[in-house]
C-alpha cells in the first residue's frame, strides 16, 4: 500500500472540541428572537374516521397564537417521494399517533396544555394490521384515492393495499428447481425497530414577510428536505434555504420531512418563528422505524450441495403511509445475496398499506431483513444437508467474473479471502465448548451514488478551509475531507477547517444516505484540493518566474526544482488575497466494486432459561485504502453493535397497533454489559470506487450480525430462530419444541 502522509493515518474528530465542549448547534439550539413553541395532538386510533374537531377551547387559552387542523392543510400532502401523507389528518386516521391538529403557543407547556384541550370526535374502524392480510385480494383498501398520489415508482393499476412490487434476478428459477435433488422451504420474520438516536427529530421555521423561509432541522439531507417542504407548502424551493446544524445520529433515518411543514405554515399564519420537538415518546410512538417483514425462501440443491435455484419473497409492512421513504421503497431489497454465485435465482419484494407505523428508512434498508432470512436459510440448508455450513458456503460463494444473482458483475471479488479471514481470526474450526455455538454469516453492498460540490479556500498565515454542503450526522466523514485536502495540499489535518455550507451555496447535494459518502463526496473534496493547489503553483510561479511543472508544495511553503521556496503567505498575499478551488462529483449507477464482509458469532445458550450470551464476534472486511482508522474501526464497531441489538433485544412492540414501548426502558437497546470481545480482520484490495481507492463502510458490517447469531444459535442447540429478535423467550419456546 502506498506510503501517505496523512491518509490512512489516525486522525481526531474535527467536530469533537465543539461537541464534547457543548458549543455545537443543534436544531433544538436555535431560538430566533420571538420563536414560538409548537405541539401536535395525535391520534389514539390505528384506524377511525374524524368526526368533529373542535379547537375552540384550545384557542382560548392565554398564549395561543394558532391553531391547525385537517380543514386548514386540505389537500396538502408531503412525502419524500410518494406524496401521500397529510399534514395533519383530513377525514381519516391510518396510523395511531397521526397528526390530527398542531398548536403554536408562547412556551412549550402551553403548547402542550393547548393541544390537550382540543377534542376530536372518531368512528372507529377495524384496523390491518397484519401485512401478509392487508396484501391479500379483497381486503380494505387503506387509500382508495392513492391513484391521485404522486411519487410512485410503479403505482399499482388500481388502489391497493400493495402499493408497490418488483422483481429481479437472474436464470430460470423453474429450471432450476427441476435440476435439483432437494428443495427446501422456509419462513422468516423481523419485528419493527427503531434507530433510537438521542437527539429527537426537532426543526426551527422561520417566514419572513417577502416570504423568504429560513430552515434549521435535524435532517441530513437539506436539499431533499428543500424539495419536499416547497412541494408539501406550495411554494418554490428557491425561496427556502435550509441553514446547517449538527445532526445527532441518524442511522438512516433522518431524510423525510416531519414537522417542518406544519412549522412553516404556522410561522406563516403568525409571523414568527415556529419550533418543534419530537419527544422520546413520540418518537417511538410516531417515528419511522425499520420495516416489519416477512419473508419467504425456497431454495434448490443438488446432493453434493450446489445451490441450482432461490427464490425469495419480501412484505414489508409499510405502516399507514409511505411518504417517509426517500425512493417510496426500500432501495437495499437488491443487494442482499451479491456474496453468493446462484445461477438461477428470483427476488420479490411487496411493500404494504397497513394500518401500523408507518415504516421509514435506518442503516441497511431492506437489506437487514433480507439477509437475516437469506443468510439463515442457506446455512440451514448446509446443516439438512448435513455439511458443515462453510464448506457449504466454499462451494457456493461468489468469484472473479461470476454474476451476482442480482445480475451484476464486480470487479476484483475477494469473497473467499474475506471468509477465509473471518474464519481465521474467529478461531471457526477450533474445538468449541459444551453449550456454545458459531454461526457465519456474509454480506456485500457497494456504494450508493448521488452528486456533491466543494471548495477549498487557501488563505495567507490562516486555516486551510474545506467547503461543504454535507450535513454529516456523526460518520466523521468532515475528518475524512479535511485529511484528503491535507495529503492533496501537503499540510497537516489539524491545520485544516471545515465548513458546512446552507442550501443556497451550491445547485444540489445528494446528502448522506446509502454508504455513499466516501464514493460521493470526497472526490468533489479532493478535486477542489488540486484546483487550489494547481492555482497556488500556478501563482507562485508567475510571481518567481519558475516552470510551473517544476513547483511543488509542503508544509506551507512552495519550491522549485532548483531548491528555491516561498511561504504560502507570501504568494497568496501577492496574489491579491484568497486562492481557491471548486470541485464537483456525479456518481451514478453501480460501482465497479462492491465490498463484501464476512461475519462469525460465537454464543453460549442457556437451555434452561433461552438466555443467548454473545461471547465473541468477528468481522472481516474487504477494504480499499482505509482513510481514518479510527473512524473506520468505529463505523465496523457502532454497526456490529446496533446489529445485536437487531439480533437479541431491540422490538417496538405493539398492541391493537398502538406502540407500547414508548421509552429508552421499556425498548432495550445494548449495553456495555452487552458488547461482547470484538475483533476485526482486514483484506486489502487494491481498487475502490473514491480517490486513494477507499471503500463504503458505513452499513456493510450491520448486515451480516443477525444472521451469524441465529446460525450460532442453531449450531449450539440445533434449533433454527425464524423471528426477530432472538429473545430468551423465543429461544426457550424453540427449545422445548424441539425434536427429540
Amino acid at each position: 500500500m502506498t506510503d501517505y502522509r496523512v491518509i490512512g493515518h489516525p486522525a481526531g474528530r474535527t467536530e469533537g472540541p465543539d461537541k464534547t465542549t457543548g458549543s455545537a448547534l443543534y436544531a433544538f439550539d436555535v431560538c430566533p428572537p420571538g420563536t414560538l413553541w409548537a405541539k401536535a395532538l395525535r391520534s389514539p386510533y390505528p384506524a377511525a374516521r374524524i368526526r368533529r374537531v373542535d379547537v375552540s377551547r384550545a384557542v382560548a387559552v392565554p398564549g395561543v397564537r394558532a391553531v391547525l387542523t385537517g380543514a386548514d392543510v386540505a389537500g396538502r400532502l408531503q412525502g419524500r417521494q410518494v406524496r401521500d401523507l397529510p399534514l395533519l389528518a383530513q377525514d381519516v386516521v391510518r396510523f395511531a399517533g397521526e397528526k390530527v391538529a398542531a398548536v403554536a403557543a408562547d412556551d412549550e407547556e402551553t403548547a402542550q396544555r393547548a393541544v390537550g384541550m382540543i377534542e376530536v370526535e372518531y368512528e372507529e374502524m377495524t384496523p390491518l394490521l397484519d401485512a401478509l392480510d392487508a396484501a391479500r385480494p379483497g381486503a380494505r383498501v387503506i387509500h382508495p384515492g392513492m391513484d391521485a398520489y404522486e411519487g410512485f415508482r410503479r403505482p399499482p393499476p388500481e388502489p391497493s393495499n400493495v402499493f408497490f412490487s418488483a422483481e429481479f434476478g437472474i436464470g430460470d428459477v423453474d429450471a432450476g428447481f427441476a435440476e435439483a435433488d432437494f428443495v427446501f422451504e422456509d419462513e422468516y420474520r423481523c419485528g419493527r425497530t427503531h434507530p433510537a438516536f438521542f437527539e429527537s427529530r426537532s426543526c426551527v421555521v422561520s417566514v419572513e414577510k417577502d416570504g423568504r423561509a429560513h430552515v434549521w432541522s435535524s435532517n441530513k439531507t437539506p436539499f431533499g428536505l428543500r424539495q419536499a417542504l416547497a412541494l408539501a407548502v406550495g411554494v418554490e424551493e428557491e425561496s427556502i434555504v435550509v441553514h446547517p446544524v449538527h445532526v445527532g445520529g441518524d442511522f438512516g433515518s433522518k431524510t423525510a420531512p416531519f414537522d417542518e411543514p406544519l412549522a412553516y405554515l404556522l410561522s406563516v399564519r403568525t409571523g414568527r418563528p415556529v419550533k418543534m420537538v419530537m419527544d422520546q415518546v413520540e418518537e417511538l410512538g410516531a417515528g419511522n422505524p425499520k420495516h416489519a417483514a416477512v419473508m419467504r425462501v425456497r431454495t434448490g440443491v443438488t446432493s453434493d450441495g450446489r445451490i441450482t435455484a432461490h427464490l425469495q419473497e419480501m412484505y414489508f409492512d409499510s405502516g399507514g403511509y409511505a411518504g417517509l421513504m426517500p425512493l417510496g421503497a426500500l432501495a437495499g431489497v437488491d443487494r442482499i445475496a451479491a456474496n453468493w454465485h446462484i445461477p438461477n435465482a428470483r427476488f420479490e419484494q411487496y411493500h404494504v398499506y397497513t394500518n401500523n407505523l408507518p415504516g421509514g428508512y435506518m442503516r441497511g434498508p431492506g437489506e437487514v431483513q433480507g439477509s437475516f432470512a437469506m443468510e439463515s436459510h442457506l446455512d440451514e440448508v448446509a446443516r439438512r444437508l448435513e455439511m458443515d455450513p462453510l464448506e457449504f458456503r466454499m462451494k457456493n460463494l461468489l468469484r472473479e467474473g461470476q454474476r451476482t444473482p442480482m445480475n451484476e458483475l464486480f470487479a476484483e471479488v475477494r469473497a473467499e479471502e474475506t471468509l477465509l479471514a473471518a474464519v481465521e481470526r474467529s478461531g471457526y474450526s477450533g474445538p468449541k465448548r459444551p453449550g456454545t455455538g458459531l454461526g457465519i454469516a456474509m454480506c456485500a453492498r457497494p456504494a450508493g451514488g448521488g452528486e456533491s460540490y466543494a471548495e477549498v479556500i487557501l488563505r495567507a498565515d490562516e486555516p486551510v478551509v474545506v467547503r461543504t454542503p454535507i450535513f454529516e450526522p456523526g460518520t466523521g466523514a468532515y475528518t475524512m475531507f479535511a485529511q484528503v485536502a491535507a495529503e492533496v495540499l501537503g499540510v497537516e489535518v489539524g491545520s485544516v477547517d471545515v465548513q458546512v455550507w446552507d442550501t443556497d451555496a451550491v445547485p444540489f447535494d445528494s446528502g448522506v444516505a446509502g454508504s455513499r459518502t466516501t464514493r460521493m463526496a470526497l472526490p468533489a473534496v479532493h478535486e477542489a484540493a488540486e484546483a487550489a493547489l494547481n492555482a497556488l503553483r500556478q501563482a507562485a510561479a508567475e510571481q518567481n518566474g519558475w516552470a510551473v511543472d517544476a513547483v511543488t508544495s509542503r508544509d506551507g511553503r512552495i519550491s522549485n526544482d532548483a531548491g528555491e521556496s516561498v511561504s504560502w503567505a507570501s504568494v497568496i498575499k501577492a496574489a491579491g488575497g484568497p486562492i481557491s478551488g471548486r470541485g464537483h462529483s456525479q456518481v451514478t449507477g453501480q460501482p465497479e466494486h462492491t465490498a463484501f464482509a464476512a461475519q462469525v458469532a460465537e454464543v453460549e445458550v442457556d437451555e434452561e432459561t433461552g438466555r443467548v450470551t454473545l461471547l465473541r464476534f468477528t468481522s472481516a472486511h474487504d477494504v480499499g485504502t482505509v482513510i481514518n482508522p479510527i473512524a473506520h474501526q468505529g463505523q465496523i464497531n457502532g454497526a456490529v453493535v446496533m446489529g445485536i441489538g437487531y439480533a437479541l433485544q431491540e422490538e417496538l412492540l405493539t398492541d391493537a397497533g398502538r406502540v407500547t414501548t414508548l421509552s429508552l426502558a421499556d425498548f432495550k437497546l445494548p449495553n456495555v454489559a452487552d458488547v461482547p470481545e470484538l475483533e476485526t480482520a482486514l483484506v486489502t484490495s487494491t481498487a475502490g470506487a473514491a480517490p486513494y481507492s477507499a471503500k463504503a463502510i458505513g452499513e456493510v458490517p450491520l448486515l451480516g450480525v443477525a444472521p451469524a447469531i441465529a446460525n450460532a444459535i442453531r449450531d449450539a442447540t440445533g434449533v433454527r430462530m425464524k423471528e426477530l429478535p432472538l429473545t430468551a423467550e423465543r429461544v426457550l419456546t424453540a427449545i422445548r419444541k424441539r425434536s427429540p
